[in-house]
């Protein structure tokens, strides 16, 4: 079995014998592509494929099917962040109004419709759209295909029989969607985009699973996508760190641009910095660190995985900088602590490479120590020939610290990225299977100094797992004394997106990612800060001063790798309840006596919820005692029982009586969450709970008095 992917080191021939090996890709394309892409094996002159990738770098020259895995890689991670969850590429289905009948065919099944005054984006020839009364006086009348379409007319075919009188002249509205069909936009958009799924880098980083996965003492979803990458990682040693990682290849780029900037000085100084100090263990300890707060119930692996470190690092640097060019600068949201040491840890991870290049994927990744771990069931392996001639060459390319001083491998280090195979002059580095043992070099030749272990193995260090163990309980410790503190019925409690799990289990599987912030329409989760102590920092809460849950989108739980957040479908979402909006008496205007308002009326209809109505307060009597006609306000009142916390109402009443006229100090209404305020079900059907909901108040009320409780969508 060869596994050899690298681009060999060309030589010249000898004796008329060619020196460089070629394999069977290498002579495919030898034979199709032209000459001059190709080194001349016999003088050993490279061709222009080789210059190309030595003017690129070293390491692009010895493995160039590694780099452009991981160029691809990178591609892709940035593609799904900055594209696929963007979710501003979605639009609403579009409707025209004014269109009259001026001339109908029943027998056909066509009709003909004018506008005074075209809109600018018309209905396509062969688009389906639909047909209902403008002034809701006529029923819909079903689904069309245009057929024709000119400046101020449409002829239409029915798809379904049309009256036998024909239709009303109108007015009649068309649209792209059905007549009171509840928006989808975001969601079929989202499906649309996702050819690769959106959280794939995070679901096949192993430690997020299993972390998660201890923490919350229950089987995650993504542990499926753990088990696959480890399995394909046994064939190819640590290669997500060697190929796919996105945060590899970004701390790559990095430290080539340190290297541009830092020139001979910082080279001088990392070549002072021991390859054998005590950090060498560290990302054993950290990984052990991790996974005792797991135990303990307490999820800290969104701090130091490898994904998550860049998914939320990108999230708080880049993000707000494509919102606030492409959407405006005022729609980029505040930052607090939270946002800073986030940042902060970013870079310091980024920073390292400082000491020495991929430092924190040598030395410190928690993630990439679960490959290392992983390395022992190995079935390939770097293997040197006894042709080695000692040139070092390999040791001073190897990106991982992989190879020993006798230039034979440290197994749990490498990561099969064959750049120390493309520059052996002696082509005396191959990868086999893990038995192959024809013409091997001799090992500690020159002497390793390491230990029958391994200078990298953890288990012999009892002061580093002691340093694990006390630090994971420590954290632990810690995110309890300042946590959540869930026993106190007055604590704060955030209002989390729909479908999130009952808070303990949230705050066990949240691993802070990021990726439901950046889904999210409108900003609408924001990263909290400390409200909830160390154990919430970083999870996503519904910020409905700032905006309100779309009622179209359910993208936090499609893009969740972990389930802290349920993948519900749209319909499961319209019910699920995340809060309560709660009236303030004292200052809601027209309850207040102030002035008329309607605008949490207003927009909750506009939604769909229709979960705010009008009563009328402040009435006027006459001397007699009767009301006054028309005296007094009509003020909200909130439905319960149909109120689903999506926040639009405090939205619309914040930006309007609080920032825009200055009326109010804060939203006279509030989404709060609480006991009896919130949906959070680890499974099952929301609808199902509402159905159960309303049944059982049915059953309380008059005869024929149960309705008035039912959903609208399940009447």
């Amino acid at each position: 079995m060869r596994l050899d992917l690298f681009l060999p080191f060309l030589k010249k021939a000898k004796g008329g014998v060619i020196q460089t090996p070629l394999r069977a890709a290498t002579r495919l394309a030898r034979c199709l592509l032209p000459a001059a892409l190709f080194s001349d094996l016999v003088t050993g002159k490279p061709g222009l494929v080789r210059r190309w990738l030595k003017w690129i770098g070293p390491t692009w020259l010895s493995a160039p099917v590694r780099r452009a895995v991981q160029g691809l890689c990178l591609v892709t991670f940035l593609t799904l962040f900055f594209y696929v969850c963007w979710p501003y590429t979605a639009q609403p289905a579009r409707t025209w109004d004014g269109w009259t009948a001026t001339e109908s065919n029943p027998a056909a099944g066509t009709v003909k419709l004018h506008i005074a005054e075209p809109s600018a984006e018309l209905p396509q020839v062969g688009q389906a759209i639909f047909l209902a009364s403008s002034d809701e006086t006529d029923s819909p009348t079903g689904k069309f295909r245009v057929v024709a379409c000119g400046p101020k007319e449409l002829e239409l075919a029915a798809q379904n029989p049309l009256p036998a009188e024909g239709l009303a002249p109108g007015p009649w509205r068309l649209s792209e969607d059905p007549p009171g069909a509840w928006p989808a936009h975001y969601t079929e958009e989202l499906r649309r985009k996702e050819l690769i799924a959106a959280d794939f880098f995070l679901t096949i980083d192993p430690l997020v699973s299993l972390s998660t996965a201890i923490a919350s003492r229950s089987w995650i979803w993504s542990l499926a996508s753990c088990g696959i990458i480890l399995a394909v990682c046994i064939l190819i040693p640590r290669g997500f760190c060697g190929y796919l990682c996105p945060l590899g290849t970004t701390i790559d780029l990095c430290d080539w641009l340190l290297g541009k900037v830092g020139g001979k000085r910082l080279k001088k100084f990392q070549e002072r910095v021991s390859d054998n100090g005590w950090w060498v263990h560290t990302k054993y300890y950290v990984l052990l660190a991790t996974l005792v707060a797991a135990l303990c119930g307490v999820l800290v692996s969104g701090f130091v995985a490898a994904i998550p470190v860049i998914t939320r690092g990108l999230l708080f640097t880049l993000s707000p900088l494509q919102t606030g060019t492409l959407r405006g600068w005022h729609l980029v949201p505040p930052m607090h602590a939270g946002h800073w040491i986030s940042i902060g840890l970013f870079f310091a991870v980024l920073g390292l490479g400082f000491f020495k290049p991929r430092f924190w994927c040598k030395y410190v990744c928690p993630s990439g120590a679960v490959f290392s771990l992983g390395n022992l069931f190995r079935v390939s392996e770097r293997k040197v020939e006894e042709s080695c001639i000692h040139c070092n060459k390999c040791v001073e390319i190897c990106p991982f610290d992989a190879i020993k001083p006798d230039f034979t491998t440290r197994t749990t280090d490498c990561t099969l990225c064959q750049t120390c195979g493309g520059v052996c002059p002696t082509h005396a580095i191959k990868f086999v299977e893990r038995w192959n043992g024809v013409a091997l070099k001799q090992i500690e030749d020159p002497p390793t100094g390491d230990t029958a272990i391994g200078r990298r193995g953890f288990l012999s260090t009892g002061v580093g797992i002691a340093a694990g163990v006390i630090g994971g309980v420590s954290l632990a410790g810690a995110a309890t004394v300042s946590g959540a503190n869930l026993s106190d019925p007055n604590a704060f409690r955030p209002v989390r997106p729909p479908g999130s799990l009952p808070e303990q289990q949230f705050l066990q599987a949240c691993i802070r990612c990021g990726e439901c912030f950046k889904a999210c329409p409108n900003d609408v989760l924001h990263a909290l800060g400390f409200q909830q102590g160390f154990e919430g920092l970083w999870t996503p809460h519904v910020a409905a001063d700032w905006a309100g849950c779309e009622s179209s989108c359910n993208a936090c739980g499609q893009v969740c790798p972990t389930g802290a957040i349920r993948a519900i479908p749209l319909e499961e979402k319209k019910v699920c309840r995340i809060g309560l909006a709660e009236l303030n008496l004292q200052t809601c205007l027209p309850h207040a006596g102030r002035e008329a308002c309607q605008l949490c009326v207003d927009e909750c209809i506009h939604a769909g919820y229709n979960a705010i109505e009008f009563t009328r307060v402040r009435t006027e009597v006459d001397a007699e005692g009767n009301p006054v006609e028309d005296s007094g306000f009509t003020a909200p009142v909130v439905l319960a029982e149909k109120c689903v916390g999506c926040g639009l109402c405090q939205t619309r009443c914040y930006g309007i009586n609080v920032l825009d006229k200055g009326l109010l100090a804060e939203s006279a209404i509030i989404i709060r969450a609480g006991a009896g305020k919130e949906d959070r079900l680890t499974t099952g059907s929301y609808v199902a709970l509402r159905a159960a909901e309303a049944e059982q108040k049915a059953a309380a009320q008059q005869p024929g008095g149960g309705d008035s409780y039912l959903p609208d969508f399940l009447k």
